[in-house]
Order: C-alpha cells, then sequence, then structure tokens
C-alpha cells in the first residue's frame, strides 16, 4: 500500500536572515517565518490533507513551524536534525565551501556527508514503517530536505530538485521500502 510522507523545511529564522551556518544550532523563527508556516498550514488545509501522524526535528525553529500548521500531537526525532556543521555552527555563510559540501565540515567536527544522508533515511524509513502512518508530516531542514531528495533522485517524478525555500513542501510515496518524489511545492512566501 502507497503511504505519503510530507517534508517541509522550518520557517525563516533569525539566522536565515543573519546569513548564519544553522545545522545543529538554533535561531527563532522571523515574524515571517511564522507567516511562511502559517501559509503552509493553509495550502494543507485548502487541499484538504490531513495527518495520521506529525513528526519534527529536535530544533525549536522546526516544532515551531509543525505548531504552527497542526494543533495535533508529534514527535521530536533527533534524526531529523540539520547537518551538523562541527566548528562552524553560527558562523558567516561566507565561509562555506562551495557546493558540493562532501565531507569538508567532518574535519572540523561536523557530520560526514554519507552519514548525514543516511541518519536521514533510516529515520524516515522508520517512521513510515509504522502501522496507521498513511500521511504523514515531518517538519525538517533545508539540506536535510535536499539530501533526502538526493537520495531518492532516481525514483523522482519530477527530477532534481534545486533552490529549496523556507516551508518548502516535498511530497513523496513510500512503498515497499522506496520513496518516490511526486510533488514540490516552493511558494514564493516573501509576501506572506
Amino acid at each position: 500500500m502507497k503511504k505519503t510522507l510530507y517534508l517541509m523545511r522550518h520557517g525563516q529564522t533569525l539566522f536565515n536572515v543573519r546569513k548564519k551556518i544553522q545545522g545543529f544550532c538554533d535561531a527563532p523563527l522571523t515574524e515571517l517565518g511564522i507567516q511562511q508556516a502559517k501559509v503552509a498550514g493553509e495550502y494543507f488545509k485548502a487541499n484538504g490533507i490531513t495527518f495520521g501522524a506529525a513528526y519534527s526535528s529536535t530544533s525549536e525553529r522546526a516544532c515551531d513551524t509543525l505548531e504552527l500548521i497542526t494543533d495535533m500531537p508529534y514527535t521530536r526525532l533527533k534524526g531529523l536534525k540539520e547537518w551538523n556543521f562541527g566548528l562552524f555552527e553560527g558562523e558567516s555563510e561566507d565561509l562555506n565551501p562551495p557546493l558540493p559540501y562532501g565531507d569538508f565540515f567532518a574535519g572540523f567536527g561536523g557530520e560526514r556527508e554519507m552519514d548525514f544522508r543516511a541518519r536521514l533515511v533510516e529515520t524516515m524509513e522508520s517512521i513510515m514503517s509504522q502501522e496507521n502512518h498513511d500521511v504523514v508530516l515531518a517538519v525538517s531542514h533545508g539540506a536535510a530536505c535536499a539530501q533526502f531528495a538526493r537520495n531518492w533522485e532516481a525514483n523522482s517524478q519530477i527530477g532534481q530538485i534545486t533552490g529549496l525555500k523556507n516551508c518548502c513542501i516535498l511530497k513523496f510515496e513510500y512503498e515497499n521500502s522506496n520513496f518516490t518524489l511526486v510533488d514540490f511545492k516552493n511558494h514564493d512566501f516573501a509576501n506572506a
């Protein structure tokens, strides 16, 4: 039986505005970030999408986003956290190496790219393999969403995705331990 996973990025944060690297470190949602989450919640309501289960990264920015989308109980999971950028946490984005990052951050106490990706895949598979999880919302982070989508790129019905904005929504179908990206909403929330 096919199940549906809605994986989304948190709303805009203070560190997004200040161009700071935020992986395991955290920053609060801005007023725009709060509005983005509310608009995402309205998108789900307007399209009649209801969730059987909801999950969030343990980061406050993700939990706050989820709580603005739905008032249902949810589970916080460390496996949904953003990439650990090691000593670069909280520093200027100007210090980021060119993409792809590969294992750059591992040399500074952060995660290796494939370890990060494996963590996300394992967490999502664990979530979706549970009974009564036919439609699931998971709120995570930009690099986390991108890495998860890259892992399943060969199954994608919409090709490669880039430029994941705050509160973007990726829709995956899950069947037989495989995820297929079937839709991507990267709304322009600038005027939210």
